[in-house]
C-alpha cells in the first residue's frame, strides 16, 4: 500500500513546529496530541477500484500538485483532537464518562449551510429540473437531521450511536451552464471552467456527467479554494427526474457531503490497522456494495454497511454516527476549516 506515513521524529518536530492559536494551554497532554495513525492517500486497490467515489483518488493527486496541503489537513485534524482531548473527564473539558465521542460543547446550534448548484449540461437530460434540485436538498437535510424515513432501519447494534448532526442545508441559488462538452472527468476542469462562488461562505455542488462510472467525487478541507466544493452525475443528485437506480435516492451527494465536511470512508481506506478517525464506527479493511446482508464481518467486527460513508446502495444506507456528527462539526466551530460556512 502506498500511504503517506509520518515518522514519529518528523511528528514531533511538526507538532513543536507548528503554532496553534487556538490550542494555547497549559496542559502539556493537549500539546501532545497524539498523530501518529494519520495518514492522507489512499492505497493501490481504492485506486483501481473507485466504487463510484472519486474523492480519495483526487486527493492523492491534489496532494502531488500541492506541497503544502498535507501539512494543511495535518493541522486541521490536530486541531480538532486537541479540542476533542480538552473535552475529556479531567481536562476541564466535560465528556460523557468514556465510550464513544459526543459532539464538542460548541454553542453552534443547528448549523445552516447555503448551497450553490451549478448544473452544468450538453443535453435536456443533464439540465436537471428544479424539482430534482429541491429532491435533492430534501435529502440533504432528512439525512444529516436523522429525519429520514428509513432511520429506523438501523440495526439494534448500531442505534445508540446513530445521530442528528444538526446540520442542515438551505439553497441558495442555482447556475445553469449550457456546455458541448459530455464529460468531465476528475481533474476539476468543471470548477476552472465555472468557478466556486464565494466557497468560504457557501458549498458549491456542481452537477455535471463525469464520466468513467464515476458518481461523484469531493475536496476535503484544507484545499484549494479554486476548486472547493462537491462534484456529482446528475443521474445520482436527487430522487426524481433524471436519476438511474440504484443511486437516485441522493446518498451520493449526502456521502460527498460527508467528505467535505472531513469524514472519511467508513473503513479508513486500507486494511484492518487503518482507520476513519472515528471511534464509534467499527473496524474494516474493505467497502461494502450492494445491499449487503447484515451481520457482514470484517476485522472481527460487523461492518456497518448502512453508513453513508460506505459505498452500499442509496437504499441501503441511513445513518451518520455521534463520532461522524463531531468530526463535521469539529471544522464548523470558530477556528475550524470550515468555519465560515456558518452565519
Amino acid at each position: 500500500m502506498k500511504k503517506i506515513f509520518l515518522s514519529m521524529a518528523a511528528l514531533a518536530m511538526v507538532m513543536v513546529s507548528c503554532s496553534d492559536d487556538q490550542a494555547a494551554t497549559t496542559n502539556d497532554d493537549l500539546q501532545g496530541v497524539d498523530m501518529s495513525n494519520f495518514y492522507l492517500r489512499t492505497d493501490d486497490v481504492e485506486t483501481k477500484n473507485a466504487g463510484g467515489c472519486f474523492t480519495m483518488q483526487r486527493l492523492n493527486a491534489q496532494l502531488d500538485k500541492d506541497a503544502d496541503l498535507a501539512d494543511r489537513m495535518f493541522d486541521i485534524e490536530k486541531k480538532y483532537r486537541q479540542r476533542m482531548l480538552a473535552k475529556k473527564p479531567g481536562n476541564g473539558g466535560g465528556g460523557n464518562g468514556g465510550g464513544d465521542p459526543q459532539p464538542p460543547t460548541d454553542n453552534l446550534g443547528v448549523v445552516t449551510i447555503p448551497v450553490y448548484v451549478h448544473v452544468v449540461y450538453s443535453n435536456n437530460n443533464e439540465n436537471i429540473s428544479d424539482a430534482q434540485i429541491n429532491s435533492q436538498m430534501a435529502v440533504l437535510n432528512d439525512d444529516f437531521r436523522r429525519t429520514n424515513n428509513d432511520a429506523n432501519q438501523t440495526p439494534s447494534l448500531f442505534a445508540p450511536v446513530a445521530a442528528d448532526t444538526e446540520i442542515q442545508f438551505t439553497l441558495a441559488g442555482v447556475f445553469r451552464h449550457a456546455n458541448s462538452r459530455t464529460s468531465w472527468g476528475t481533474n476539476d476542469l468543471v470548477k476552472s471552467t465555472y468557478p466556486p462562488v464565494t466557497p468560504s461562505t457557501h458549498l458549491n455542488i456542481w452537477v455535471c456527467n463525469i464520466g468513467g462510472g464515476i458518481l461523484g467525487y469531493a475536496q476535503f478541507p484544507g484545499g484549494n479554494s479554486a476548486t472547493d466544493g462537491v462534484v456529482v452525475g446528475p443521474q445520482f443528485f436527487g430522487t426524481t427526474g433524471y436519476v438511474a437506480s440504484p443511486f437516485d435516492g441522493g446518498r451520493t451527494t449526502t456521502h460527498e457531503v460527508g467528505h467535505y465536511l472531513n469524514l472519511r470512508h467508513i473503513w479508513g481506506d486500507g486494511r484492518c490497522n487503518r482507520d476513519d478517525f472515528v471511534s464509534d464506527t467499527p473496524t474494516s479493511d474493505r467497502p461494502n456494495y450492494g445491499c449487503p446482508s447484515y451481520p457482514t464481518t470484517h476485522c472481527r467486527s460487523t461492518d456497518m454497511t448502512m453508513n453513508y460513508m460506505d459505498y452500499t446502495d442509496d437504499a441501503c444506507m441511513n445513518m451518520f454516527t455521534a463520532g461522524q456528527k463531531s468530526r463535521m462539526r469539529g471544522v464548523l466551530v470558530p477556528g475550524g476549516a470550515r468555519e465560515n460556512l456558518v452565519n
